[in-house]
Parts: C-alpha cells; structure tokens; sequence
C-alpha cells in the first residue's frame, strides 16, 4: 500500500471472489492511515486475471488516460512502483511487465525480448534456453488495455499480453532486489524471511530490539509480549496479539489477536486471527493454523493443517495431517 501511495495512486481496487469483507475489513486501517479509497469489485464468478479489470473498467478508466497499476496478490517484492510508472511512460508502452530474474527458467513461463526491453513472446516452460526472465506478476498499463478485454473469464498473460505484444506496446522493466511468490505456507514463510532482511536494509527502525530479540522481528505495537520470552530470527507478529512468558518464537507468523500462552514454542508456522496456543505446546514444520482454533496445553502439532473454528485436545504427530 505504501509503495502505490508512492507512485501517486490515490484509488486501490481490490478483485474478489471468497469473502470479499474481510479483505476490506483487514484492508480499512490502510484506507484510513494513507488516505487512499479502497473499493471492491466483487466478481460474481472467478474471472481470471483479466477479467475483473473489465468489471472494474469505470473505476480504472476515468477519461483523463492516466495508468494503472494490476498487482497479483500473491507475489511480494520491494515494489518499485514509482520508477517502473516513469520507465512506463518513458518507453511510450501501452503495458510493462515487470520481470524477474531466475536460475532455471524451464519451470516458468518465459519473457522474451529485444534489446530494448520490448516484448516479443511468451515461453511457456522452455525446454532449450530462451532466456531467463519471468513475469513477476505486477503491470503497468494504459486505460486502452481495458477495450481489449471481454467481461468473462480472461488471462491477462495468455490472451490479451501476447496480442498487445504483437502491436509492438509491451515491454518489459527487470526488478532488481528480492521476488517470491508466496502461494504456498513454505513459500510464505520464505517470503517473511526476504521481506524482513529488506526491511533491514530500507527501513532498520521498524524493526522490533531488545535483549529478547534475535534476528530480524516486526512486531505491532498493540501486542503484548511476556518476560523471559525468546523472538526470531523472522518473526512477524501481528495487532493485538498477547505473548505470554517464557514463550519461544521463530520463523512464524503469529496473526492479529493471537494469544501464545506460557511456555510454548512456535517454529517454521503460521497461526491465523484470534487463535490460541495453549501452555507448553509444541507447533513446527510448517503448520498452519486457521482462524479462531484452541490448541490446548501441552500440545505437539508437526506439520498439521487446522481448518477454522477448531477445538485441538489432542497432538498430531503425522506431518501433512488435515484437521477439518
């Protein structure tokens, strides 16, 4: 959000589909500290990755030919919004994509280009070297890229990238620093990780000190954190949650309004809103913790995946079991 407050956006569209209010409800104290709109475009169906844009086309388009920014939701970088809308413009580009640079391209899908960073195919999972750029999932385009699109289902990437790329308008902006695409539980946990050591380096004061700290911890400054405790390295813990004593902490996303009770010990997890993890207990391995579950004393989860509104009494040993 900061970095679109950066780049001049004063109007954010949000494209949901699964319940779409308590995105906005997470999204409201942004909207407020910022001063930026935030609005939903609910979708009636999943529309893909161009088709919300053609619902959101009044908002998006307000005759004056200004450039929008379409973010994916699951991709973290340092998001240099600000210099890729000044390379936008520059290039006279009726959409940029910015790309990322990896070690073995055939898992992606490939951006090719001429010298001048002008796109002229997509590789998908090449099997001889083509190049080793790939979308980043973040783009800048004109308001013209809306009449290309229909209001059904629609891939930007698939089918309207390659036909703008054809015109000669697409182009491509290589990202420099950290990118990760943070679908996944292990992934999101990685993406903690780079996110952190990039706040280390841009923005050090944010990040949480003490004698009970290690490493590179943010911690809101509504929760409550117990004596004797031990945080980090890559701890993010979120608004109004209450860390009792003695607790231990690492690698792990603690959520808004958790409570870790005395003793316990969270490491390589991610606990969702309003859960609470008893005295003593034990969770690693990547598990994750939906919203509002009870994990009693002295509970040991490795791995587990626990739905919402769960009540856990018992340990899971299995690393993969899902709790429904």
């Amino acid at each position: 959000m900061q970095a679109l407050k950066e780049a001049g956006c004063d109007e954010v569209v949000l494209a949901i589909n699964y319940r779409p209010q308590v995105m906005m409800d997470f999204l409201k104290e942004w909207e407020e500290k910022l001063g930026i709109k935030i609005t939903c475009s609910q979708e009636p169906e999943p529309m893909g990755t161009a088709g919300p844009l053609a619902l959101a086309r009044e908002i998006l388009d307000d005759g004056s030919g200004t450039p929008f920014f379409v973010l994916n939701s699951d991709v973290i970088c340092e998001y240099p919004l600000a210099e890729m809308l000044a390379y936008h413009k520059a290039k006279g580009a009726e959409a940029t994509i910015l790309v990322t640079k990896v070690t073995d391209p055939s898992k992606y899908g490939v951006v090719v280009m001429d010298e001048d960073n002008k796109i002229e195919r997509f590789v998908e999972k090449p099997k001889e070297f083509v190049g080793d750029k790939i979308n980043a999932g973040i783009y800048c385009c004109n308001p013209s890229v809306l009449n290309r699109i229909e209001p059904r289902p629609t891939s930007i990437e698939k089918e309207v990238f390659p036909k703008i790329a054809a015109d000669g308008g697409l182009y491509a902006k290589e990202l420099e620093g950290y990118w990760m695409d943070v679908g996944q539980p292990k992934d999101y946990l990685t993406g903690l990780r780079l996110h952190l050591n990039s706040l280390r380096t841009r923005k050090p004061h944010v990040l949480a000190e003490g004698d009970n700290i290690r490493g590179d911890v943010i911690i809101d400054e509504s929760a409550v954190i117990g004596k004797d405790c031990v945080i980090g390295p890559n701890v993010s813990i979120g608004k109004g949650c209450v860390i009792g004593d003695g607790v231990r902490l690492s690698n792990c996303v603690i959520l808004h309004r958790v409570k870790v009770k005395n003793f316990a010990h969270i490491a390589d997890c991610i606990v969702g809103w309003g859960s609470s993890v008893g005295q003593w207990a034990r969770l690693e391995n990547k598990a994750v913790i939906g919203e509002d579950v009870f994990i009693a004393d002295e509970i040991y989860l490795n791995g587990a995946i626990v739905l919402p509104h769960k009540d856990l009494k018992e340990s899971i040993l299995e690393a993969g079991t899902i709790i429904m």
